[in-house]
């Protein structure tokens, strides 16, 4: 017997089935072992968990419903009761382009007493708007899951206890709490046919932890996605008018985040939490988009190894599961891969600055460019190294870095040793943040891929990705996306994904090495990258961050280059004694090719060009990132044909232009700053 719902009816409608009627009607009707459910895609327009919750008792192991594991426990924390507790509107909730980040002590409440539920208040703003967005029916199935940073296991059981009372009846969080970002939206996308109908995820991505550092928490959405603007700024919105939150009160334990997967938390009559393994979902999700068999036989060559860098955030189980458990290679090829609340005191952003300790491994100096007393041959082939939560990555070879945009261009260009892309004859669809160099759109104009230059915040690429599957418009799968900070991803998630871009790499490597026999030298990331020099030109890019700026005088750093250059004649400003000439200035906006929404105000562009012609631009914008202050960024970038040339260090290639950039818009007048943080 089959049980078919109308997809375009609920589409249209936007309708939701009560998941407890469903499963009633279900149970009465038909036999367990003979239920097959078909809902639209992803929404969770059919409640396929609570159908799952009534029916667990099945034993049929060929029914497509997922059922509660036999080995599974279920405990019923207290006989806890619901309660309305009266609170106020708390300013500054605007989440950026990520989530909300903050101080840890502004949301433990320790900084001020008006802030003692910041947490609560934030949970159930957030739920409003989901709820509203959802046809006035409270969500049924979130996952709750986080980057292991300090306040992460405290901050779960709060949120735990808001969800169960505002009648969330399924709670889905992994073991130890711990999830990377990309394996979040692996699981809302596929557990259980992908009934999730939200993530929320406690990370402040490649920002600090600990005390005194940084928090936060961020939405994903039905199809795995980060929150749109339209929700976020409804959220702050009601974040303004909040005037009581829900929570539980009584309960006399906390849910066993280390407790077995398959283990249940009964926290109401109505309100489960759910223990999952963090791995699964999201090691699938991986196998879809490369070969791990021949992969593994690659691992095993001669000459080949990896040295992988997790900066003790919560990519390092992953990274441990994929490298060393899936494609055999030794446990020595990993450092730092043992999440902890601080970070082990680093700083989890994987540059070339917080990333020293891998960076020196790999011959390299601070700035990019090869330690000449490192001995290539004793070097890892490949190094690699994931931020907080596991979304960004870092990629060199021995003695080479290679930036993100590059990085971007070269999978690009290499897409015939992707699987995922392969077997769809190459990407569909390919985009790029604007402060991206545009490596990738030299590459996507020759091999006629279609190609989008969006605002930051991998939000953008989400509507891309999802074209067909939400819109029902034209469909960009598969895509390839990235940003110049360190993110690459596909759409096998909606999130960018460090571990991704790792296994694209050894891809890449694997390919271009076949036709080399055993005892030869093994074709390099550095050949890789020359080779693509040569037949593309070289766009030289590089990223000074002025972090933690005065607000007030980022501003006027701001007003000064808007005021002064943008749309403006800039004739009359003279050339640099280096010949560098700016010839104008622009502010990038964007209008959304899926779903028609505009975003202004995205970054403040100076274009310039060099005596021999070729084009140069430094882009100025404020993240969106920070939790105090501000920090202004600066990108460079230079095109070089001149293959003479392309063996400079970035740094070095872009001095002048950066000099001329700074002196242009008073950056040591206005910030007091001499030299770039990062």
């Amino acid at each position: 017997v089959t049980f078919l719902i109308s997809s375009k009816i609920l589409k249209s409608q936007m309708t939701r089935f009560r998941p407890a009627a469903v499963a009633a009607l279900l149970q009465l009707l038909l036999p367990p072992n003979a239920i097959h459910s078909f809902g639209y895609g992803k929404p969770g327009f059919i409640a396929k968990s609570a159908v799952t919750t009534f029916l667990s008792s099945s034993s049929s192991s060929s029914s497509p419903i997922h059922h509660r594991p036999k080995t599974a426990t279920s405990t019923c924390l207290s006989s806890a009761s619901v309660v309305d507790i009266p609170t106020e509107p708390i300013p500054g909730m605007r989440p950026g382009t990520s989530g909300l980040r903050k101080k840890v002590e502004v949301w433990q409440g320790k900084d001020d007493e008006k802030n003692k539920h910041y947490v609560e208040n934030f949970i159930q703003s957030l739920l409003d708007v989901a709820k509203k967005n959802n046809g006035d029916e409270m969500l049924d199935t979130v996952v709750v899951a986080g980057d292991g940073r300090y306040f992460n296991a405290e901050a779960m059981q709060i949120i735990f206890r808001v969800l169960a009372a505002n009648g969330v009846s399924n709670i889905w969080v992994p073991q130890h709490g711990i999830m990377s970002t990309p394996a979040v939206s692996a699981v809302i996308r596929d557990l259980d046919g992908g009934v999730a109908q939200g993530g929320i995820v406690l990370t402040a991505s490649h920002n600090p932890g600990g005390p005194g550092e940084d928090f936060g928490i961020k939405y994903n959405e039905g199809y795995g996605q980060p929150a749109g603007e339209e929700f976020t700024e409804a959220l702050y919105q009601r974040s303004l008018e909040l005037e009581s939150f829900k929570t539980l009160e009584g309960m006399e334990d906390e849910v066993d985040l280390g407790a077995k997967p398959g283990t249940m938390f009964a926290l109401t009559s109505t309100s489960t939490v759910k223990i999952l393994d963090p791995f699964g979902c999201y090691l699938e999700s991986l196998k879809s988009c490369f070969d791990f068999e021949k992969l593994t036989q690659f691992c095993q060559r001669e000459g080949f190894s990896v040295l992988f860098d997790g900066m003790h955030g919560a990519g390092g189980p992953f990274a441990r599961r994929v490298l060393v458990d899936e494609l055999g290679l030794p446990e020595s090829s990993l450092m730092r891969c043992d999440p902890r609340p601080d970070f082990g005191k680093c700083h989890p952003d994987p540059n070339l600055t917080y990333a020293a300790d891998l960076v020196k491994k790999m011959g390299l100096k601070a700035d990019g460019s090869a330690d000449t007393d490192a001995t290539t041959t004793s070097l890892p082939t490949l190094g690699a190294a994931n931020d907080g939560d596991g979304d960004r990555n870092l990629i060199a070879g021995a003695g080479f870095f290679v930036t993100p945009s590059d990085s971007l261009a070269l999978i690009c260009d290499n897409w015939e040793a992707i699987p995922h892309f392969a077997k769809a004859g190459g990407p569909k669809g390919v985009a790029r943040s604007m402060p991206s160099s545009a490596a990738l759109d030299v590459v996507a104009k020759a091999r006629d891929i279609p190609c989008f230059s969006t605002p930051t915040g991998w939000k953008f690429f989400g509507n891309l990705m999802s074209s067909k599957e939400m819109f029902d418009k034209r469909d960009y799968t598969p895509f390839l996306c990235g940003e110049e900070s360190f993110g690459t991803g596909s759409d096998h998630i909606r999130e960018k994904d460090g571990l991704w871009a790792v296994l694209a790499w050894m891809s890449i490597l694997m390919n271009k090495n076949e036709g080399v026999k055993e005892g030869e030298p093994l074709v390099s990331v550095r050949d890789i990258v020359n080779n693509h020099w040569s037949k593309y030109g070289r766009h030289f890019y590089c990223r000074y961050d002025y972090e933690g700026v005065d607000s007030g005088n980022a501003d006027k750093f701001v007003d000064l280059i808007r005021d002064t250059y943008i749309d403006k004649d800039v004739s009359a400003v003279p050339t640099s004694p280096s010949g560098i000439k700016l010839v104008g200035g622009e502010e990038f906006s964007y209008t959304d090719p899926v779903d028609g929404s505009q975003t202004s105000n995205q970054g403040l562009i100076l274009n310039f060009e060099y005596p021999s012609g070729d084009p140069a631009r430094v882009v100025y914008r404020l993240s969106g990132t920070g939790s105090s202050g501000a920090t202004i960024r600066m990108y460079l970038e230079c095109f070089e044909k001149d293959a003479s040339k392309h063996d400079q260090s970035a740094p070095a290639a872009l001095e002048t232009l950066a000099a001329r950039a700074l002196e242009l818009v008073k950056m040591e007048e206005i910030t007091g700053r001499k030299a770039p943080t990062v």
